[in-house]
């Protein structure tokens, strides 16, 4: 299983072989971290992942993101190609649990220097049903690793372990996993080291800038409810007092139960909630028949798992279009 990906670029660069002898071609490719063109060839899971090697790798990195702009990153598969590709990667950069087609490959890589997301934070549960009293005693948000209970029952989303990917959307473990790649890029390309931990450290501090908008925007908030049909908020929620109520799960695409089109309906009243929030890469079907229903405004919260136009957006850019969102839908403005 694992000579497939091996055995493609065997072919592919036999002709290298044969003119350079294997170890002056194994010198090359792989003894100083970086590729023939001498930058750091980094292979990324999707956007999120995409953009931390690109911010702190700078003009040092080629980074190749898996998952084209605009696409669903769930349910990427990769072509016999990509895979090939993946193992001729000096660095992967990628968050277990939400890509498998991108674990498996992972796996039969072989790459030496991996940057694996979840292990550089926590990751908790988070579920999509109604909550009940005890769910809306917050006690603020914590900078902290650890979490709090929303005191929900009902199905988690996420890997295999229970635990919710979406860690990109609270700017506190994203900045951790920044830091996590950041250490890993010193250890694939160590020549430039200092270089990689200077940007490391402005993006962190960029992050820790935009956790304060984030609590300093939502303070004097109306109400801490927002409903969105992608449960992709949980650890933003977390992190600033608030509460999300998913109208399906991890996929934005599936159609929700009547009875939980009933839950809903009941917390809209009972949390004085006015905006149901769909993501620019699904259809607004639910969130437009919900928000009808009730009489209800619609708007964008970005998942951030793609940006559809990468020269123009950036993670920044989304986020602080999410507090503007939020803001304007909690009443906090």
């Amino acid at each position: 299983m694992n000579t497939g990906p091996r055995l493609r670029r065997l072919i592919r660069t036999s002709a290298a072989l044969t003119a350079l002898g294997a170890g002056s071609l194994t010198l090359a490719a792989c003894g100083s971290g970086t590729g023939d063109d001498g930058k750091v060839h980094v292979a990324a899971s999707f956007y999120p992942m995409a953009y931390l090697a690109q911010q702190i790798g700078g003009d040092r990195v080629e980074v190749q993101n898996l998952t084209q702009p605009g696409t669903e990153p769930h349910d990427l598969e990769l072509s016999p190609k990509q895979t090939g590709e993946l193992s001729e990667a000096d660095m992967i950069v990628y968050l277990k649990g939400l890509q498998p087609a991108v674990d498996e490959a992972v796996e039969q890589s072989g790459v030496k220097n991996v940057a694996e997301a979840t292990s550089f934070t926590t990751l908790e549960k988070h579920g999509t049903d109604v909550h009940g009293e005890e769910g809306h005693e917050h006690g603020g948000h914590d900078h902290g690793d650890e979490g709090h209970d929303h005191g929900h029952e009902g199905h988690d989303h996420g890997d295999e372990t229970g635990g919710d990917p979406h860690v990109w959307l609270d700017p506190v473990r994203y900045a951790e996993v920044a830091e996590g790649v950041g250490a890993q890029l010193q250890k694939a390309d160590p020549d430039h080291k200092d270089e990689y931990k200077k940007k490391t450290d402005a993006l962190v501090k960029r992050l820790g800038k935009l956790d304060q908008e984030f609590e300093d925007g939502l303070k004097g908030k109306k109400t801490d409810t927002f409903i969105t049909t992608h449960a992709a908020f949980g650890y933003l929620a977390e992190r600033y007092g608030l509460h999300e109520e998913a109208v399906a799960g991890i996929d934005p695409e599936s159609e929700p139960s009547a009875a939980r089109m009933k839950d809903l309906h009941d917390i809209a009243k009972k949390d004085d909630v006015d905006t149901v929030f769909f993501e620019n890469n699904a259809s607004d079907k639910t969130a437009k028949t919900l928000a009808g229903d009730l009489n209800l405004k619609t708007a964008v919260l970005s998942p951030l798992e793609s940006v559809k136009n990468p020269k123009t957006q950036d993670y920044f850019s989304v986020m602080h279009q999410n507090l503007t969102a939020l803001k304007t839908a909690l009443g906090a403005q």
